[in-house]
């Protein structure tokens, strides 16, 4: 079995964890701090804060902004649940921008309509959390735009996109957003095991942030509302979360970004590869947009149902009897029967749920072969062709 994604572990990894493990620290110790920066220093993005996962990220990054009971968030419906999970979190309510039919991101264009409609209704978001689905930016420009127009905050869920660009800078330097979220899980580009990172530009928002991963504790004297008792004291002056990142992680993360750049390279060779092998099948290739370097965490596929016999769950069922292990990127979030339950309906985004109904997730990682490429594009063939 080919599988749709996996880390790459090199031997200079494992011997950063292992000097971790024979170290004083292996939590809350000097690999945190260096890890952060080389990410921060990477993207172009002032602060970084490592916490255990994206999702933690998400929700730190909504808690950061004040969101609370009576707010309300924005994000795409083509998307991980955590983007939208973040909100509830925060007791905030939730709803969705459809997608674009090129990119699959959050549209720049429906994003507009709808705050049109939620300003006379009186019922703008507080925060949009655009998602980089794949590794592709979404049109932060405008959407940085209709921010200042409209009033809300924004956060990049840039999971899929470390490494990526936007407008020949690097997603995550913050120039259109409050902050940008990470996810270093491992069919991600670099990995943690577990693990994320929070980036931002904002110093107050960078200290909360920093509070908000570990109880709400601070041991800043001037944001004590008394003098310290001694060099033991701290105090907790906000309701925050045990969303700490170990140091055998963040060795493991400082590693991997030394091959970042390498690691896309990569990805954007297969994704060439890809875009020849399967030029003639009847599918639609991913669409890159002239203004955005993918990261390339996906390489996406939507059938072309009209011109094949088989539906798409027959495709995908026969692609993975065939030993390759293709995935589905994603589920419409509000189809869910959670969300079901919050009143959302199905055919309310029908943009993310049209493509839902035709896309595939091919094996995309560093370690894909040729060879392999070569056998999932025959694989497909065949199965298209019968």
């Amino acid at each position: 079995m080919i599988p749709y994604g996996k880390q790459n572990i090199n031997q200079e990894d494992i011997e950063a964890v292992i000097n971790v493990l024979k170290s004083d620290f292996i939590t809350q110790g000097p690999a945190i701090e260096k890890f952060e920066k080389s990410v921060a220093d990477f993207v172009k993005a002032r602060y970084a804060v490592a916490v255990s996962n994206a999702t933690a990220a998400l929700h730190i990054g909504c808690l950061s902004l004040g969101l609370k009971q009576g707010d309300i968030v924005w994000t795409s419906p083509n998307t991980f649940v955590a983007s939208a999970n973040c909100a509830l979190y925060c007791e905030a309510e939730i709803d969705f921008v459809d997608i674009d039919p090129h990119t699959y991101n959050l549209s720049a264009d429906k994003l507009e309509e709808k705050l049109v409609r939620a300003q006379k209704q009186g019922k703008l978001p507080k925060i949009v959390i655009p998602v980089h689905f794949s590794g592709q930016s979404c049109e932060m420009k405008k959407i940085h735009e209709l921010s200042k127009q409209y009033g809300f905050k924004i956060i990049e869920d840039a999971s899929h996109a470390i490494g990526g660009k936007y407008k020949g800078k690097p997603v995550g330097n913050c120039e259109y957003s409050d902050m940008a979220v990470f996810s270093f899980h491992p069919v991600k580009i670099i990995t943690t095991g577990e693990g994320g990172m929070v980036v931002t530009n904002n110093k107050d928002l960078y200290q909360k942030l920093i509070r908000l991963r570990s109880h709400g504790i601070t041991r800043e004297s001037s944001l004590m509302t008394e003098n310290s008792h001694g060099p033991w004291y701290y105090q907790q002056i906000d309701l925050g979360y045990n969303y700490r990142m170990t140091d055998i992680q963040a060795a493991l993360g400082a590693s991997q970004m030394n091959r970042l750049d390498l690691f896309i390279e990569k990805r954007h060779e297969i994704a060439r590869r890809y875009n020849k092998l399967l030029a003639d099948l009847p599918v639609t290739l991913p669409y890159q947009d002239s203004e955005t370097y993918s990261a390339y965490h996906l390489y996406v596929i939507r059938l072309q149902l009209d011109k094949i016999s088989l539906t798409h769950r027959e495709v995908f069922e026969k692609l993975r009897e065939n030993g390759i292990g293709i995935q589905l990127h994603y589920i419409p979030v509000h189809t869910q029967p959670y969300y079901q339950n919050l009143g959302f309906h199905k055919d309310e985004f029908p943009e993310a749920e049209k493509y839902y109904g035709e896309t595939i997730s091919l094996p995309m990682f560093y370690d894909l072969t040729n060879d392999e490429q070569e056998r999932v594009a025959l694989v497909l063939k065949k199965i298209l062709d019968s």
